[in-house]
């Protein structure tokens, strides 16, 4: 009996419609929700004003700059270190058994829960070298997390670059660090800033790291140096949510409004960045 095959391609589609609509569903109804409830209380008192009243008031201001610089110092640590060695694993290391391990080893610490990196951030960073609950000592800690992330997605588009521009610009006398540079890297950016931005979202919504390392129950000034503690959007929802009593739905839910809207930007200029790189591609 000879199987037919529109039906068949009918069944896949129903079925990938269905895998997708239970995704996008009910990923589109938080959004709505949150859009909904925390719109009215977005204005500009609530973005640029201290926390007032027990945080049952005022805005949020510290909270974005903490996160601001926490994102950034993760990213600015991360993203050398995570291209510096998604280059050796790529292009410098040879292919034994060690080499597996270290690349397997690298892909599970993506999975690591990331209340094991705040302790580990306490640990090292706060403890051992006395940095202190910092902004220095939670952007590490983040850092490290997204690590992971960032040489994954570096190696994996720098091997997608084919191997034939290597060898054009090998025969043509360039030593392979020049045909590193000047050749595999512009092509593999865009490979390259897609795990940044999967870097930067998670580093902006974790709790736990920064809970252990930097984030401060409440501070009504704006840090002065890295070595200040902060506060920041994903530890001030958890604690207007959960330890202050009393506080308007609102102003939860316009936390989490402007977290989501700070997340969306911060992505939203690393994928320009990254399309104007791809149109650069010639493959």
């Amino acid at each position: 009996m000879m199987r037919n095959p529109h039906r068949t391609q009918r069944i896949a589609f129903f079925l990938l419609l269905t895998a997708t609509l239970l995704i996008v569903v009910p990923v589109g109804y938080i959004l709505l929700v949150i859009i909904q409830k925390g719109l009215p209380a977005i204005s500009w008192q609530f973005i640029f004003d201290i926390p007032r009243h027990g945080m049952k008031a005022g805005g949020i201001f510290p909270a974005i700059v903490g996160t601001i610089y926490l994102v950034s110092g993760a990213i600015a640590f991360a993203l050398p270190i995570g291209l510096l060695g998604a280059v050796y694993l790529s292009e410098y290391s040879r292919d034994n058994i060690l080499t597996r391990i270290i690349k397997l080893a690298i892909v599970n610490l993506s999975g690591v829960p990331s209340v094991v990196y705040g302790l580990f951030g306490l640990a090292l960073f706060v403890v051992f070298f006395k940095f202190g609950a910092s902004i220095l000592s939670g952007s590490l800690t983040l850092g490290i997390m997204i690590l992971p992330i960032i040489i994954t997605t570096s190696r994996e588009a720098l091997e997608s670059v084919p191997q034939s521009f290597r060898e054009v610009s090998l025969s043509l006398g360039a030593s392979k660090w020049q045909t590193i540079r000047n050749i595999v890297l512009p092509n593999a950016v865009p490979g390259i800033l897609t795990g940044t931005i999967l870097g930067l979202g998670r580093a902006a919504g974790e709790t736990a790291p920064i809970l252990f390392t930097v984030a401060a129950f409440y501070l009504p000034q704006l840090p002065g140096s890295i070595f200040d503690q902060a506060m920041a959007l994903p530890y001030h929802l958890y604690v207007i949510s959960t330890q202050v009593p009393n506080v308007d739905e609102k102003i939860r839910y316009g936390t989490a409004f402007v977290l989501l809207a700070l997340v969306l930007f911060m992505n939203l200029v690393a994928i320009i960045i990254r399309y104007r790189f791809r149109k650069r591609k010639k493959w």
